[in-house]
Order: C-alpha cells, then structure tokens, then sequence
C-alpha cells in the first residue's frame, strides 16, 4: 500500500518533468482541436513565424550573420564581417510575447509585441493570424557628420500580419503583409514608409530536421536603389531544449526594416551570408 501511495504522490511530479523535456519536441497531435508545431522557430530564417513564446517562458535567441562567403579565404569566408543579433523573447500569455534586442548591425536596439489573434483549428479558422509589431533605434549614426540629426530620425518602425497554415504533417507556409517606416531612409528618392510582402515556407524531412525558405518582395522600392529582395534557405534542428537555424541569405541585417530595405548580397554572384539562429528555452 506504502509503495502505491508514493507513486500516487510523485506521479505529478513525473509527468511535469516528461511535458518539460518534451515541451519543444514537434508532435503532430492536435491540442484541444488546434493545430500545433507549424513552425519550431520563431522566425522562418529572416521573417518572423506564427510561432509564440508560451505563458511565462523565456526564449533567448543568438542570430549571427558572417560576412559574405564572396570574399573567401582573405576574411575567412565571412568570419572577421559577422554581425550578431541578442533577443529576449518573454510570454505575458500564449497570446501576448514581448522582446527587446539589440544588434551589431547599425547598433540596433528593438523592442517588439507579437499577438496572437486567430489560431488555426480542425474545426475552425484554417489559418493561424499573428500581428507583429516593432520599433526600433539606430545607434550608429552621428550627428557631427548629420547636422540637424534629432532622437526621431534614428527610429524606426515596423507592422506585419503574419497568415499560416499547416497544411500537413510536413508542409506549412506563411504571407507575411509589412508596411515598415524609417524617419530617415538611407537613399534620396526612397519613401519614408514602404511596403512589402514576406512569403515562406517549412518542409519537414525528419523528426528533428526541416528545411525552410523565406523571401520579401518591397513593393515600392526607388528605381535608383542598390537594395535588392531579401532570400534566404536554411536548416532546422530541433533538440529538447534549443533549436539551431542555420542558413544562407542574401540580407546580413536581421531586424526588419533593414533586411527587407537595406539587402545588398547576389545569389547569382555568389555575394551571399552564411548564418545561424540559436533558439535557448528558460
């Protein structure tokens, strides 16, 4: 009888060990008609993913983008350009994330609110909606070389609606609406407010790895812009606790309004960066 109370008593305690290790295992089980792991990122390689961080867990991500493997062995292939990204990711709810980052690109600081507001069901919607929304500070510019620089033109902003959808146990895709504004924009003639359309996917060839893809057509860039669309193919793998994104793009920036406005590499030429996003649970 000893014996069987005890196990009555730790029962609890094996089964919240087993969900915790588990928690980020990708499963094909539908929770409460939901459907769930369309994504194991929070972000497909650039643009951000449908993906929330659970209620009252904490996600630090580590990106790194190397310099472009163009240059070859003279900087390693990159290694001595690396621009690196450090984001704080916290869930207020399963529906409400909050961040901050910063990184070496432009000293960009950001903070973020990611909502979720439709998710998708078997019964239900047959997508998942999440609206996104950024603002971030440019660090790096300096007023002796700007005169007339002021705290509101090193700011920036960003919005994007973020449409997926499951379609199967190994295919999910993703539209991702943006509309971004930067008070000041590195090339006369560019709008201050632009425009463009994120589209990705994940294909699922295993039961810890997947390969995704991401791009972002600007829709009103200036005819004279030397910034080209940001597309980027990557590798997922998934362990118990982390997640390890690594990729090759054509955008070394990461926050939004600078991959999307600010791309310069060639897949054609071969001026393309290799990279990583590192995924750690709390």
């Amino acid at each position: 009888m000893n014996k069987i109370i005890g196990i009555l008593l730790l029962w609890p305690l094996l089964t919240w060990s087993q969900d915790d290790l588990l928690a980020e295992i990708d499963t094909d089980a539908v929770s409460e008609s939901y459907e769930i792991a369309a994504f194991k990122g929070l972000k497909l390689i650039n643009i951000e993913t449908t993906k929330m961080v659970p209620q009252k867990q904490f996600f630090f991500v580590v990106s790194h983008r190397f310099g472009s493997v163009k240059t070859g062995i003279e900087d390693f292939f990159g290694l001595d350009q690396a621009v690196t990204r450090l984001n704080f990711i916290y869930g207020i709810s399963d529906r409400i994330n909050i961040g901050v980052s910063r990184s070496s690109f432009q000293k960009t600081y950001e903070a973020s609110l990611k909502l979720r507001l439709v998710r998708q069901a078997t019964t239900g919607s047959p997508v998942t909606l999440v609206w996104f929304n950024s603002v971030q500070f440019n660090g790096l510019l300096d007023d002796e070389e700007l005169p007339g620089l002021e705290f509101k033109h090193r700011l920036g902003y960003a919005s994007q609606l973020l449409v997926s959808r499951k379609i199967s146990r190994n295919i999910s895709l993703e539209l991702a609406p943006t509309y971004f504004h930067d008070n000041l924009v590195p090339l006369a003639g560019q709008d201050n407010s632009q425009l463009a359309l994120g589209l990705g996917g994940r294909f699922k060839f295993s039961k810890r790895c997947a390969i995704n893809l991401d791009y972002g057509l600007h829709l009103n860039r200036a005819e004279n812009s030397p910034f080209v669309n940001p597309f980027s193919v990557g590798l997922d793998i998934e362990t118990g606790g982390h997640v390890f994104q690594l990729h090759f793009t054509n955008a070394q920036p990461m926050n939004i309004n600078n991959f999307l406005g600010e791309a310069t590499g060639d897949w054609g030429s071969g001026d393309i960066y290799f990279g990583f996003n590192i995924i750690r649970v709390f």
